[in-house]
């Protein structure tokens, strides 16, 4: 999971945008002014940056701060101000992105989105689980050196699973979301597949839902 520190001294729009990253997967650690920023001492894959805050301690201050420890962590400035000379500090200073207020929070997703894909992309595509290693780009799965061949369904299935660890999902959804919602036929279909996979990759622990479905643990 990739952490997020956000750092943003408006309340409410702290709270909103970590919500927003939350639903896509991110952890969020949250700081609400320069001096807790500074204090961070969790392990953090982008930083988002209000250049303006509260105390005396501004976005650029921090990031100057990061700079000294890691080179490479990105980072986005937001700002109320749209100025050209804001902008090309946040560079110079090493940021990947600007974005200014007020911003709608799925745009601020879809650049972090694009820049963790960008700078993370080796492990972006890589999960494992127990001593499975799945590849989501390539759809391979090794365990150890050998590799386990799926078929399109059961690894669709698979990254169902994967995806969603912990959540239970009922056989209608699992049809919608493997076969899609044009499929027409019985549900006891899913039950097939899911004992296919089981077969091929022992160490999942797939549980199942007596009259509803099954979830991955």
């Amino acid at each position: 999971m990739f952490s997020i520190c956000l750092v943003e001294d408006e309340k409410r729009l702290n709270d909103l945008i970590k919500t927003y990253l939350e639903s896509e997967g991110y952890k969020v650690i949250q700081c609400f002014d320069g001096k807790s920023a500074l204090n961070v001492s969790d392990k953090v894959n982008l930083w988002i940056l209000d250049i303006m805050l509260g105390d005396d301690i501004s976005g650029y201050d921090i990031i100057k701060k990061i700079r000294e420890s890691d080179e490479k962590v990105p980072v986005i400035f937001t700002s109320a101000r749209d100025q050209d000379l804001d902008k090309i500090l946040g560079l110079e200073l090493g940021s990947d992105d600007y974005i200014t207020k007020p911003y709608s929070p799925k745009e601020l997703v879809l650049r972090v989105n694009n820049i963790i894909k960008r700078v993370y992309s080796d492990s972006f595509n890589k999960v494992t689980y127990d001593s499975y290693k799945i590849d989501t780009e390539k759809r391979k799965v090794l365990d150890g050196d050998k590799e386990i061949n799926l078929t399109t369904l059961e690894f669709e299935l698979l990254l169902l699973f994967i995806n969603n660890q912990g959540k239970s999902f009922s056989r209608e959804e699992i049809l919608n979301a493997v076969w899609n919602e044009d499929y027409f036929g019985n549900d006891r279909v899913v039950d097939d597949l899911v004992r296919r996979l089981r077969a091929k990759m022992k160490k999942l622990n797939i549980n199942t839902i007596y009259g509803y479905g099954y979830r991955l643990s």
